[in-house]
Parts: C-alpha cells; structure tokens; sequence
C-alpha cells in the first residue's frame, strides 16, 4: 500500500497533548500523578513520590483531580514529524534531506524512533544493504560511535533512514525502495 498524503495534515493540526511521568505518593497507595521535574503536576516534592514505569492518564479514574487538570491545562507539543523534522535541520543538506523535510511537512509516517546500541540497531533496523542513496554514511556512522538513534519513515515510494549520532554530530539521512508489503 503507497500512502496517499492528507492535505488537511500540518504540524499545527498534528500537535499532541503534553506528556508526563507516572508516579505515586510514598504511604499513599492508589492514585497516580502526574510528574514533571520538580515534583508532581499538583506540588508534591520527588523526593516524596515513587516513579512508574507508564505515562500519566488524566483520564484515569485512579489519577489525582489536581494533576488531571494541571495536565489538561498544558500546552500541546510538536508531533513526531515535526521533532524529527526540527532536527533533521542540522543534517548536511542532500536532496535526499530535502526530500524528507518535505515529506514529514506533509506528514510521513515515521514508522520507528528508537535509540540503543549502533551495532544492534544497525544489524536489526537500519536494513543498510536496501538502500540506494546514503548507505555508506549511514554505516559508517554505525560503525564509529556507541550509541546513537534510529528513524525510519515511509513516504510513497521511499524509506528513509536517519541517523542520529548522540556526540553532537550531525543526522545523516539515507534511502531506498519502500517495500511494497
């Protein structure tokens, strides 16, 4: 299936709701807050919470009223594209950059986001040996750090790769045919 762009999509109209933390109030079991770095949504110092390993539901039935609201309340925050866009900025400008750009502007389906280990992520992810433009950088990016991120994003006929390196250096974009299944 080749996707079809929506022209109602932008990154205004594909804002998120604002994410936070889980967690709960030592010696008292049963309801969630929501948590940024100070503390909980609703005031409560961190060093009197125990962090959960899940989001904060607002509209949870075991979520604090106070935390529910403070979440609710605040702002909206870029989409994935608009993330993977801002920071593709940085990128060595290619046409293969600019096409992506122009893709997740129209809203491209960024179908994995991840970070671990290079050799792992390049092994089982990247599919280096499918792509036609960018291969060589993209591996040798994998090759010469740790650790770094991983984007894959589909847009008609093209999958794109990008590389994000975590020592500051730039992104590197790569591509090949989308497979058709």
């Amino acid at each position: 299936m080749i996707d079809t762009p929506d022209d109602g999509w932008s990154f205004a109209t594909a804002r998120e709701p604002a994410r936070f933390g889980a967690c709960g109030v030592n010696g008292v079991p049963g309801v969630d807050h929501g948590t940024d770095v100070r503390g909980t949504l609703c005031g409560i110092p961190e060093r009197h919470t125990t962090a959960f390993l899940h989001q904060f539901d607002p509209e949870a039935l075991h979520s604090c009223r106070r935390c529910r609201q403070k979440a609710e309340d605040a702002p909206s925050q870029p989409c994935t594209q608009e993330r993977l866009h801002d920071r593709l900025l940085h990128a060595t400008q290619s046409v293969v950059r600019d096409e992506l750009l122009t893709a997740l502007r129209q809203g491209a389906t960024v179908h994995l986001w991840i970070h671990g280990p290079s050799a792992n992520l390049a092994k089982f992810y990247a599919k280096l040996e499918t792509l036609t433009d960018g291969a060589g950088p993209a591996a040798e990016v994998f090759a010469s750090t740790a650790t770094v991120a991983l984007a894959n994003v589909e847009d008609n006929l093209w999958r794109f790769l990008v590389v994000l390196p975590e020592d500051g250096a730039a992104p590197v974009v790569a591509r090949g045919p989308r497979d058709p299944h």
